[in-house]
C-alpha cells in the first residue's frame, strides 16, 4: 500500500525553524499498532494521522513512544496541509480528538488553534526537580505535564537539564518550564524524555496551560509568546476563559509516499 504524506514544520515560515510533523490524511483507519511503527520510522516528536467523518476530521497524534492525548503543531500541520493540498472549502476546520473538539482557523498565512484551557495547579517543588533541571524554580504546577516558572528568560533559554533525572520524575508526561520575556510577554521550553523526545522544539499544547497561567500573572487577553529552543518558534496567543488560541505560520519541508 502506498500512502501520500507531509513533512510540515509548524509555528515558522521558514524551513528548518519550528516544530516538524509529519501528517497522513488516510480514507480509513490503519491499526493502532501500524500507526505507531509508522511513529517510530518517522522518529519526529508527533505524527498525525486524520479521517474525515461527515465534514469533521478526526485526528489522532503519535509520538514515537505511544499515542498522545493532545498536540499543536501537528494539528498546526495538518490544517495546513488540508488547506493547502486538499483543497478545504471554508475557514474553519474541525477536528475530533481525544480531548474533545479542536478547530483550526485560517487568516491569509496564519492558523489560529482554538484548544482547551487548562490552568494547571500547583504542586510543591521537590529537591528532584531542581537536579534535574539545574536551577532555581521558583513556582511549580501540574496538569499533564509539570510546569515550573523559572526566575528569567535567560535562565529559561540557558537551560541544560538532565534527561535521564528528568524520566525518573513521577509526576507528569513532560516538563514545560516558562518565564516572563524581554521582547515577548513570555517564553518557554518543553522537555518529554519519557516520550524519547528531549526537547519539542516548539510545544502548541503547553500552551493550553501557559496562556492561562500568564493571563493571571499579566492580566492580558492577548499575548505573544516564544519557545527558545534552538529551532524557535513563535505563537500569537489569547486567553477565552474556557479555551485558548494559539496561532502561528506553517511552512512544507517534504511531502513523499510510504510503502507499507
Amino acid at each position: 500500500m502506498i500512502m501520500e504524506y507531509f513533512v510540515v514544520d509548524a509555528f515558522t515560515n521558514k524551513v528548518f525553524h519550528g516544530n516538524p510533523a509529519a501528517v497522513f490524511v488516510l480514507d480509513n483507519w490503519l491499526a493502532d499498532e501500524q500507526m505507531q511503527k509508522i511513529a517510530i520510522e518517522n522518529n519526529l516528536s508527533e505524527t498525525a494521522f486524520t479521517v474525515c467523518e461527515e465534514d469533521v476530521f478526526e485526528l489522532r497524534w503519535f509520538t514515537p513512544d505511544r499515542e498522545i492525548d493532545l498536540c499543536g503543531h501537528a494539528t498546526l500541520a495538518t490544517a495546513f496541509v488540508l488547506f493547502t493540498y486538499y483543497d478545504y472549502v471554508g475557514d474553519t476546520i474541525t477536528f475530533t480528538s481525544q480531548s474533545g473538539p479542536l478547530f483550526v482557523t485560517r487568516k491569509n498565512d496564519f492558523f489560529y488553534l482554538d484548544f482547551p484551557s487548562i490552568l494547571p495547579k500547583e504542586t510543591p517543588i521537590l529537591p528532584e526537580y531542581e537536579q534535574a533541571l539545574g536551577t532555581k524554580i521558583r513556582e511549580a504546577y501540574i496538569a499533564r505535564d509539570l510546569f515550573f516558572v523559572l526566575e528569567d528568560e535567560a535562565a529559561v533559554a540557558q537551560l541544560t537539564p538532565d534527561y535521564t533525572k528528568m524520566k525518573d520524575f513521577h509526576l507528569g508526561v513532560g516538563v514545560i518550564v516558562t518565564a516572563s520575556g524581554t521582547q515577548v510577554d513570555f517564553v518557554s521550553r518543553a522537555f518529554f524524555p519519557k516520550l524519547t523526545i528531549n526537547e519539542d522544539p516548539v510545544c502548541g499544547s503547553a500552551h493550553s496551560n501557559l496562556i492561562p497561567y500568564w493571563n493571571k500573572q499579566l492580566n492580558k487577553v492577548h499575548m505573544k509568546a516564544l519557545q527558545v529552543s534552538a529551532r524557535g518558534g513563535v505563537l500569537d496567543c489569547e486567553f477565552k476563559t474556557e479555551r485558548v488560541i494559539i496561532g502561528g505560520q506553517a511552512v512544507l519541508y517534504a511531502k513523499g509516499e510510504a510503502s507499507i
